[in-house]
């Protein structure tokens, strides 16, 4: 799930990715065009209810693919994505436009 807030004139937009509390996982991160798909740079923080969460500062204006990695191996889309990208690995990434 995306939540979307712009600040500084619109310029920025922050963006809370939220991982539903339905994925088992014992460590969730998010990878994406804005850490270089750097699969430990951007780790979730799990809340009491279960849902793991994040937030970005991203330039407003732009399309950035993501997925998320949970527990080190699996790959999960954002199904409330507000778009789908194909990769070349045969799938899809999500996209969230600011």
């Amino acid at each position: 799930m995306l939540k979307k807030k712009y600040v500084s004139e619109g310029k920025v937009c922050r963006v809370t990715f939220v991982l539903p509390s339905q994925i088992e996982a014992t460590s969730a991160y998010l990878v994406g065009d804005f850490n270089n798909w750097s699969k430990d740079a951007t780790p979730m923080k799990q809340l009491k209810d279960g849902t793991w969460k994040v937030e970005l500062s991203l330039e407003a204006g732009h399309e950035y693919q993501y997925r998320y990695l949970v527990n080190g191996t699996e790959w999960h889309n954002d199904w409330e994505a507000d778009k789908y990208a194909a990769h070349p690995y045969g799938g899809e990434n999500s996209v969230v436009v600011t």
